[in-house]
């Protein structure tokens, strides 16, 4: 056999290999009451955060969290928590505030039933859903959530916003996107979302569409979504802001839209218009779980956007 020919086909074989045990390593779970809802990384963080007192030492966090953690905390690790050096420097800047959420995140062991309640109903909607093990950890202060071919990983410390929280250490990014608590099941139910979907974004409008609805399905199931402060700002501006947006939303420049920061604005506003886009095609739609299915397994951005007839709706504005 030509060498060439031999080396193309191992390479193949190893390809090949790879791809199978990512896909097999993956979860299967069909069944939303056999999620595994994963607690016990929280608990490993406050006996770390109380033994490195008082300086925070960072190999007691390595020790006792980053070491013990569940494979949603080695998920987090590399691109948020980074490692036991940036998380203990994290907190050093804000200790005040990281010792204010404790009983935030003693409250999420005992939403478990609620947000069961949202991935039964996502069967209900979407019966070819899987249910991935859902990961609660404490992170760096970047990220309330993410998806990882493991699971889903929710950075609780995010999610500590109470009337009394200590503000002085938070910077204005900080005081915008920490939210409370009891929006945990919202967040959960947006990341699983984003477990569904078959596509990922690109454009500005593919990668509005992909958030804007995940948080739409997240309030089907749920009964809310995690963007309501953003709605508030953008509901009496919509004619305004889809013209805008209509002018950039074929190329890459998310600046304004998504994961960015625009004063007089809130951040994301792209997760608002994907949202309206979605929920237009949606309610226009004669066959409810068709369009289900449609949005989780989006193929053309541009088709999506004219099918939703959403922007039919400023021609008579």
């Amino acid at each position: 056999m030509n060498r060439k020919v031999l080396i193309g086909i191992i390479s193949l074989i190893i390809l090949l290999g790879l791809f199978m045990n990512f896909f097999l390593s993956g979860p299967k779970n069909k069944d939303p009451l056999k999620t595994e809802l994963v607690t016990t990384d929280l608990d490993n963080f406050w006996e770390a955060f109380d033994r490195a007192k008082p300086d925070f030492d960072p190999s007691v966090f390595q020790e006792l969290y980053l070491d013990k953690g569940s494979k949603g905390v080695k998920g987090f690790t590399r691109n948020r928590i980074r490692d036991a050096e940036h998380l203990s420097k994290t907190i050093k800047k804000h200790p005040n505030y990281y010792s204010s959420i404790k009983s935030s995140t003693q409250q999420i062991p005992l939403m478990k039933d609620t947000i069961r309640q949202s991935l039964v109903k996502l069967k209900e909607l979407y019966p070819k859903a899987v249910f991935p093990p859902v990961y609660f950890v404490v992170g760096a202060l970047n990220s309330g959530g993410t998806t990882s071919r493991h699971g889903l990983i929710i950075g609780a410390e995010m999610h500590g916003l109470t009337p009394d929280t200590p503000k002085e250490e938070l910077g204005n990014w900080l005081k915008t996107v920490l939210v409370s608590v009891d929006k945990i099941p919202h967040i959960v139910a947006h990341e699983l979302i984003h477990f569904q979907q078959n596509y990922d974004g690109n454009s500005l409008l593919g990668a509005a569409i992909k958030e804007g609805s995940a948080d739409f399905m997240a309030e089907l199931i749920s009964g809310r979504h995690i963007n309501h402060h953003v709605h508030e700002f953008a509901n009496p501006k919509e004619k305004e802001l889809w013209v805008e947006f209509k002018e950039k939303m074929d190329g890459k420049d998310y600046q304004g839209w998504l994961y960015s920061s625009q004063e007089g604005r809130p951040n994301d506003l792209g997760y608002w218009m994907g949202y309206k886009i979605t929920k237009s095609y949606y309610e226009q739609s004669s066959d409810k779980q068709q369009a289900i299915h449609d949005i989780m397994n989006i193929k053309n951005f541009k088709k999506f956007l004219e099918e939703s007839k959403y922007p039919e709706k400023f021609k008579l504005m």
